[in-house]
């Protein structure tokens, strides 16, 4: 038997009568698990993960849970090494389904938070630590524990162009006007891109891969609208019947689009810096 079903068995208490690949991801390696009991589950591990790696995503997962709205896999074990989840049988996407997922995200987002930010500690996105210290304002957190960091790291790295970079950093001058009218801490995903979807064969919609925390919910939809996802306008006006949004929420979606375009320069580079500045000089 291989190492990962013996780890598997040690934390669930349960025989593993097979073990699967799963395909997709760069970051983890993921197993689908077959116990003895009938059910599935689906493990992640990555070799000398970063201290609290897979707790963090378990902490997040339990705590969009919480919020009754969009379904997350049940957590069942969260180990140094390793995650292991429920599994999920995926299915296709659908107009029912996504107007199920925005009814039932405007419900996780009104949960709330305690605040801008995670007392809990700060987390990760992708391979990257993720600031998440509270800030007395979603301006100020989204722009010292979003922005900055990022647009530092991706300029360092010679991954964005200084004039790109000046875009950036001016409209972090001018956050407070950007921001739109105050509204209380949502309960985010945070990294809420079409891949941390999953369209399960049930008809419903899973979030996977969370960087929760409290901050502003116009970013979980900018995030899903950033690299196409299905069903997207059903998606947003299911939403907004649910939970209207403030008005001049379209014009701001360039504004929270620019954390994820800064992560994605910082990890792959390419055009992705320049899709940044873009979204900066998008805002005027």
């Amino acid at each position: 038997m291989g190492a990962v079903a013996q780890r598997a068995e040690q934390l669930l208490g349960t025989a593993v009568v097979a073990t699967t690949p799963v395909a997709g991801g760069d970051i983890c390696t993921s197993t689908r698990l077959r116990l003895s009991d009938g059910r599935s589950a689906l493990m992640k591990t990555r070799p000398h993960a970063p201290d609290g790696f897979f707790a963090r995503e378990a902490d997040g997962l339990r705590w969009l849970a919480q919020a009754g709205g969009v379904d997350v896999p049940e957590v069942l074990a969260a180990e140094d090494d390793c995650l292991v989840l429920a599994w999920v049988e995926s299915g296709k996407p659908s107009m029912e389904a996504a107007e199920q997922l925005g009814r039932a995200l405007a419900v996780t987002h009104r949960a709330g938070a305690p605040g801008f930010g995670l007392e809990a500690g700060d987390g990760f996105i992708g391979t990257l630590p993720l600031p998440n210290r509270p800030a007395a304002s979603w301006p100020e957190f989204y722009a010292t524990r979003r922005v900055l960091p990022y647009l530092k790291l991706a300029a360092d790295r010679g991954h964005i162009a200084p004039q790109d970079a000046a875009a950036v950093d001016s409209v972090v001058r001018r956050i407070v006007e950007l921001a739109g009218p105050d509204e209380p801490a949502a309960r985010l995903h945070g990294d809420l891109w079409a891949g941390n979807l999953l369209w399960g064969a049930d008809a419903r919609v899973w979030l996977i891969d969370p960087a929760a925390h409290g901050g502003h919910r116009e970013t979980d939809l900018a995030m899903l609208a950033l690299f196409g996802c299905p069903q997207l306008p059903r998606v947003l006006d299911a939403y907004a019947e649910a939970a209207p949004l403030a008005d001049g929420w379209e014009d701001r979606v360039p504004l929270h689009q620019l954390f994820p375009l800064l992560v994605h320069a910082c990890l792959f580079g390419g055009g992705y810096g320049g899709r940044a500045g873009d979204a900066a000089r998008a805002l005027g």
